[in-house]
C-alpha cells in the first residue's frame, strides 16, 4: 500500500482536500489538464501538480490563469466529484493564504474556519461568472465571505444586552475612498497605476490628461483604463470582496500618488482626519495574489 493511502486520513478539512488532490496526480494515471491551445502554457496535457505550480509562477500572466480556471470550472460542473476536488487543490494556495488570516481572533476551533472557507469555495464554484475575471480570486473571497458570516453568527449568541449607554469608540478610517481603493490594489482587483488614475482625477481633481503622462500612455487609453478599473471597483465593492482585504495604503501607490501631486501643486493628504493626530499611516507593499 502506498504512503499516501496508507496515512491516517487528516483532520483538517484543507489538509483533507489537499490529500485527495494528491491522490488525484498519483501515477500511473494522474488526472491532467489539456492545455494544448492554451497560450503561455506547455501545449500538452499537464498534470494537476505541475499545472498548479505554473499557475502560481510570476512568469503566467493573469489572463492565462483565468483561460485555465474557465476550463477548470467548466470541467467540475460537468465531469464530476473528481474536477472538484481539482479545483479546491489548485486553488489551495489561496485558500490557505486565506485560512491563516482568517484564523486570526477566531475562538473556536480552526478546523471550522477551514470547514467554512470551503463551503463557502464550493458554493460559488455552481455560480461564478466564468466569463469575469479574477475567477480563482472571487472563489477565495466567497469563502472568506462565508467565514465572516459564520463568525458574525457566532459572535450573535455571545451578545450580552444590558441597559443603559456609554460613549462607542471612534471608526476606523477603512471606508474613505483612499483605504478603499488600497484595498482594492491589495486584493488585485485594480493595480497601482489603475488606482493612480482614480485617485488623482477622482479624489483630487488632477486632470486625466496629467495623469496620463504621468504613467506614459494617451488620454483615450487612461481614460479606458479608469472606466473598466472602476466597473471592476464596483463589482468587488457590491460582492464584498473586499472586506478582508489589508487597508494600507500599498507603498508604490502612495509613492506615485505623492509625486503626482506634488508635481501638480495638489496636497496628497492621505488617508483622512479621523486618523489621530502624530500616527502615521502604515506602508506595507501589497501581497501577491498568487490565484487571482
Amino acid at each position: 500500500m502506498s504512503t499516501i493511502s496508507s496515512r491516517r486520513w487528516p483532520a483538517s478539512p484543507l489538509a483533507a482536500a489537499e490529500r485527495a488532490f494528491k491522490l488525484l496526480t498519483r501515477e500511473p494515471a494522474p488526472l491532467s489538464f489539456d492545455a494544448r491551445g492554451v497560450s503561455g502554457l506547455p501545449q500538452r496535457p499537464l498534470p494537476l501538480g505541475e499545472l498548479r505550480h505554473l499557475l502560481v509562477s510570476d512568469r503566467t500572466s493573469r489572463p492565462v490563469r483565468d483561460r485555465v480556471w474557465k476550463d477548470v470550472v467548466v470541467h467540475a460542473r460537468r465531469d464530476g466529484p473528481a474536477w472538484v476536488i481539482a479545483a479546491v487543490g489548485l486553488a489551495m494556495p489561496g485558500l490557505r493564504r486565506a485560512a491563516g488570516r482568517l484564523a486570526a481572533g477566531w475562538h473556536g476551533d480552526t478546523s471550522d474556519v477551514d470547514s467554512e472557507l470551503l463551503a463557502g469555495f464550493l458554493a460559488r464554484l455552481r455560480t461564478v461568472d466564468v466569463d469575469e475575471p479574477r475567477i480563482c480570486g472571487r472563489l477565495v473571497d466567497a469563502g472568506q465571505r462565508a467565514v465572516k458570516a459564520a463568525r458574525e453568527r457566532d459572535e450573535d449568541f455571545d451578545i450580552v444586552h444590558v441597559g443603559g449607554a456609554w460613549s462607542v469608540p471612534p471608526h476606523h478610517p477603512w471606508d474613505h475612498p483612499d483605504w478603499v481603493l488600497a484595498r482594492a490594489v491589495a486584493q488585485a482587483v485594480i493595480d497601482p497605476d489603475e488606482y493612480l488614475l482614480i485617485s488623482a482625477t477622482r479624489l483630487e481633481d488632477v486632470p486625466l490628461r496629467v495623469v496620463a503622462d504621468k504613467i506614459g500612455v494617451s488620454v483615450p487609453l487612461a481614460a479606458a483604463w479608469r472606466r473598466k478599473a472602476e466597473r471592476r471597483l464596483a463589482e468587488a465593492i457590491g460582492l464584498g470582496e473586499l472586506d478582508w482585504a489589508p487597508h494600507v495604503l500599498p507603498q508604490e501607490a502612495r509613492r506615485r500618488r505623492v509625486c503626482n501631486a506634488a508635481a501638480n501643486g495638489v496636497a496628497a493628504a492621505g488617508p483622512p482626519s479621523s486618523r489621530p493626530v502624530g500616527i502615521a499611516a502604515p506602508v506595507i507593499q501589497p501581497q501577491r495574489a498568487r490565484c487571482r
